[in-house]
């Protein structure tokens, strides 16, 4: 039997790993700054940094006061509109209320806001950035996370009434809880807004519109690689939990195999997407690689410690198609996107899901969901043998996320658009949302400030909006 001290030891070492790995998915913020404002033009870097700040403030807040209760509460004492909430609740994994559980989810909350404000970025004002991102972070995110992570949940792996089809969905770090619910909120504001001024011709031709600092772009994809491995890897949340039936064995035995796939799908993902987009548009693109990673990270993130390295290879070699294909798709319908957010964590997100669903191992199940003991059978991969249990869960999965943020960050975007509160004026947009919203470019030397010509046709527009 464990004497205190020795589970003191285990508990703050869990702890500490908990942490650490809440640390790392907040790094992740800077490398969406980072990846944002590389991704858009000069003259709206100021406004792109501003909102990613504002996403991870205003997330704290929200997330605090309403976001966690709504995740992860349960029982007469939830109630989500106190703000000590969380110390009341009975959900929280091993029945305990602790801080480091909660920062580990608030880190992931802020990020699936972080996704959404890359869909409309370069034309989108201010202040519906408050609006929407303390909604999506207090509300219509924790909801999903309950389905999903909570135990209480309808579509979790560990639900005490009834699983899903026999099995729950399997969504280990957030596929879809995270990435398909930034990237569907995202593609409803983008829809309503509308593309960018200029973003095509009279003849509904894309005229490019690309990022102005490759360098940038770079830096934030490796921050997001370095962050990942806290998003995936972490969602252990307990590293030391010794198996019932294999007391030599853990969490830990599934931790560095998740790291692995993690990096498999998103590189497999990064060097198809090289090559692919080499053949389409006949020259070698870092930016585009840059995306194709992601999509590879976003992909594996829901199946990352349920399948073999083989098949995160597999992973990332289909994600990578799935993201060039939607971005063709995205330009047949004049869909603007400055980031490919919607559809590299939108639809990279679903094909994560189904992904799952097909190639699950079983083994790796039990040992995820049932700390490795022997003799428990669950629903696993189609493809693996292991029938429709899982894969209609994921299914399910997709259907339903979709359907709530559509029916909530839809209706949300529609009114910010018919109070005038979205979208910014023409002038202003192609004056860029710096010098118009925050007081200045944010380079010193910026490429258009001693252009006359830029200036004239802005005064020109601003002229015309008065008369």
């Amino acid at each position: 039997m464990a004497t205190a001290w020795e589970t003191s030891v285990t508990d703050s070492i869990n702890t500490v790993y908990l942490l650490f790995s809440a640390y790392l998915v907040f790094v992740m913020q800077l490398g969406f700054a980072m990846l944002c404002a590389g991704s858009v033009r000069a003259k709206n870097a100021m406004n792109i940094m501003l909102t990613n700040v504002v996403d991870a403030v205003i997330g704290s807040i929200s997330y605090y006061l309403f976001g966690f209760a709504f995740a992860f509460g349960s029982g007469s004492n939830s109630n989500p509109f106190i703000g000590t909430t969380f110390f009341a609740l009975k959900d929280v994994p091993n029945d305990t209320y602790d801080y480091s559980y909660f920062l580990y989810q608030w880190a992931f909350a802020i990020a699936a806001a972080g996704i959404t404000s890359g869909s409309i970025a370069e034309r989108t004002q201010f202040s519906s950035y408050l609006v929407y991102s303390s909604f999506l972070t207090g509300f219509v995110y924790p909801v999903v996370v309950h389905w999903v992570w909570s135990s209480a949940g309808w579509l979790s792996t560990s639900y005490t009434n009834s699983l899903l089809f026999g099995s729950g969905a399997i969504d280990f770090a957030g596929s879809g809880v995270v990435h398909l619910v930034g990237g569907i909120a995202g593609l409803w504001g983008a829809f309503i807004e509308g593309p960018r001024v200029g973003r095509f011709d009279a003849f509904g031709q894309p005229v490019p519109m690309r990022g102005h600092n490759a360098t940038l772009v770079v830096l934030g994809t490796f921050l997001l690689w370095f962050g990942w491995f806290g998003f995936n890897p972490g969602s252990f949340t307990k590293i030391l939990v010794s198996y019932p039936d294999a007391p030599s064995e853990g969490n830990w035995t599934g931790v560095g195999r998740t790291a692995v796939t993690t990096t498999l799908a998103g590189s497999t993902a990064g060097l198809v997407t090289l090559f692919g987009k080499r053949l389409l548009v006949g020259h070698w693109d870092a930016l585009d690689v840059c995306n194709g990673l992601l999509g590879g990270f976003v992909a594996i993130t829901s199946g990352c410690a349920v399948v073999e390295p083989w098949a995160a290879i597999v992973c990332g070699f289909i994600a990578a198609w799935v993201l060039i294909g939607l971005n063709v798709v995205a330009l047949k319908l004049r869909f603007d996107d400055p980031l490919e957010a919607t559809q590299l964590h939108g639809g990279c997100g679903a094909w994560g899901l189904i992904f799952t669903g097909l190639f699950a191992k079983e083994e790796y199940v039990v040992q995820a969901y049932n700390s490795g003991e022997k003799g428990v059978n669950r629903p696993f991969g189609l493809l693996m043998g292991g029938g429709w249990g899982l894969f209609g869960a994921q299914a399910v999965e997709i259907l339903a996320i979709v359907g709530w943020v559509s029916v909530t960050m839809g209706p949300l975007f529609y009114l910010l658009h018919k109070l005038r509160l979205l979208r910014i004026p023409p002038e202003d947009e192609v004056a860029g949302l710096d010098i118009s919203s925050h007081g200045g470019y944010a380079y010193v030397a910026h490429p258009e400030e001693n252009n006359p010509r830029f200036y004239a046709d802005y005064l020109r527009l601003q002229d015309g909006s008065r008369s």
